[in-house]
């Protein structure tokens, strides 16, 4: 079915007008540039990727990008929030250049990828979330969720208004972009792709497939579940999303008698009711248990912790099985010689770690960011990629394999060297900042340094530093700053900070700091 050319009931048009394509461009590009397929998911976790050694999970169809072209071991985030993270992948730069440091709409008027590829003969098309506010430019076609969008029934924006499809959100985006690929995929013209997954995003809400997947299996619970926060500064013990008390019962993690009675398991309102009917006879029997049970302390963590678990990974391998289906599709039409796919998330999040959910801090499991890319045209197969990679990489890396001169505006650095093993001076220090201070989760604005060896971040709104041995501490509980046997490496890393903020052009107060 075409979802594409079904009747539009929103009541509001969006317009959009693309960059014009000269004919010179479309001689130029004809057989000759790469396609693109670029698939984002939303806070997919490295640590819920069998390509990264999960003990969790296995994802079959997202490990064969990476055993059949590069899997990224050091790739990072510049934001670990969806918005500023999408961001900074369109333009290539960091936050306080792009304009979108927490929820604002991004300034379309600015020079992207998408928009770049466009104007030299690429059909471009966007499906599933964009979360930029404002209206997507330079795709001829898109269609995108309100927001953060929903897992039941989405609504889509569309040029011609916002219409609602029923299904499974993970499954209806895919649908929309085999479609796009079924018109374009035969063109003279090489396409860009972009699907962006809703999976696994919080509520994490398994679709009609996926609601008794993993229902017998216990999961290894990581060993800072129960994290008290000694030997750090005082930002990382006042935050607002810890499995024990930020969690809830019905919001989260479906119980209908939530945190405060009558609480609704979010989400459920818009499901049709063959669909809630489903959903009751997956989940009753867990509520029915929970309820004569009622664990409480400990043992209230541990369930929430493995109920968290199902739900999200269940999230996790609709995702999987959905970036199969465009793997499948590419390989069906011959498509996969000269097609570059990429998958990332946004950014990383919590699966337990330090007794967390959600994303937000510069420690390693929400600022390391999952990529992997394939392009056997170009690439060998199962190469890994252990250098220092951004996500402000992404745009130059593409428009450089498009053979297209990258603006000068752009801050990240093209990766393609890399990927063709070929020898290229490459950075020695990545430069973080994150600005949604005692947002939602409580996490304060901090910004810092991270290298191959060492992690400095600065909370300059209570001027609170931590350093952490990343050789020594992997998981980062152990704050060394102002250790004597720290001193040179602290000195160097606090200059090395400056040294980044300089060359990114980063104002001296943040914009937000004196909120």
């Amino acid at each position: 079915m075409n979802y594409k050319k079904l009747t539009y009931m929103g009541l509001c048009t969006l317009g959009i007008v693309a960059p014009c394509i000269s004919k010179e461009a479309k001689e130029r590009n004809k057989g000759k540039s790469p396609n693109i397929i670029f698939m984002m998911s939303d806070d997919h976790a490295y640590q819920a990727i069998s390509a990264y050694g999960s003990m969790l999970n296995k994802t079959p169809n997202i490990d064969r990008i990476a055993n059949e072209g590069a899997l990224f071991t050091r790739n990072f985030c510049a934001n670990s929030i969806s918005s500023p993270s999408r961001a900074c992948v369109l333009t290539g730069k960091h936050s306080h250049l792009n304009g979108v440091l927490t929820w604002e709409s991004i300034d379309t008027s600015q020079v992207t990828f998408p928009k770049i590829l466009h104007s030299h003969g690429y059909t471009t098309g966007i499906f599933g979330k964009w979360h930029l506010g404002s209206t997507p430019a330079g795709f001829d076609e898109w269609m995108v969720y309100p927001g953060q969008g929903d897992y039941y029934n989405p609504d889509y924006l569309t040029p011609k208004g916002k219409i609602r499809i029923e299904g499974y959100s993970e499954e209806i985006t895919t649908n929309l972009a085999l479609d796009f690929l079924k018109e374009h995929s035969n063109s003279e013209n090489p396409f860009l792709l972009i699907c962006n997954f809703k999976a696994p995003h919080r509520t994490w809400m398994p679709g009609p497939k996926y609601l008794t997947m993993y229902a017998n299996d216990t999961f290894p619970e990581p060993s800072t579940l129960f994290d008290d926060y000694s030997g750090r500064a005082t930002p990382a013990s006042e935050h607002k999303m810890g499995i024990d008390k930020d969690m809830t019962l019905g919001y989260d993690l479906k119980i209908p008698i939530g945190d405060t009675f009558g609480e609704k398991v979010g989400g459920y309102e818009r499901m049709t009711q063959a669909q809630k009917d489903a959903w009751d006879k997956a989940y009753g029997p867990e509520t029915y248990k929970f309820l004569a049970n009622k664990p409480k302390g400990i043992d209230l963590v541990r369930w929430k912790y493995q109920h968290y678990m199902r739900d999200y990974l269940r999230c996790v391998a609709a995702v999987d099985d959905n970036v199969g289906r465009i793997l499948d599709y590419l390989k069906e039409h011959n498509l996969e010689e000269n097609t570059i796919v990429v998958y990332c998330s946004d950014q990383g999040f919590y699966l337990g770690e330090h007794g967390w959910f959600d994303k937000r801090w510069m420690y390693e499991e929400s600022f390391r960011m999952p990529l992997m890319l394939r392009w056997p045209k170009r690439i060998a197969k199962g190469i890994k990629i252990d250098e220092l990679t951004q996500n402000i990489d992404f745009a130059p890396t593409l428009l450089n394999a498009a053979g297209l001169n990258v603006p000068k505006s752009v801050q990240g650095k093209s990766f393609l060297p890399l990927l063709e093993g070929k020898k290229t001076k490459w950075r020695d220090a990545l430069y973080y900042h994150y600005y949604d201070h005692i947002g939602e989760h409580g996490v304060a604005r901090h910004e810092g340094v991270r290298t191959d060896k060492f992690k400095l971040i600065h909370y300059y709104t209570t001027n609170e530093w931590e350093l952490f041995d990343l050789e020594k501490d992997p998981q980062e509980m152990q704050n060394q700053y102002g250790n004597p046997a720290y001193a040179d490496i602290q000195k160097k890393l606090q200059i090395r900070l400056n040294q980044l903020k300089q060359k990114y052009h980063v104002p001296s107060s943040p914009s937000k700091e004196s909120k």
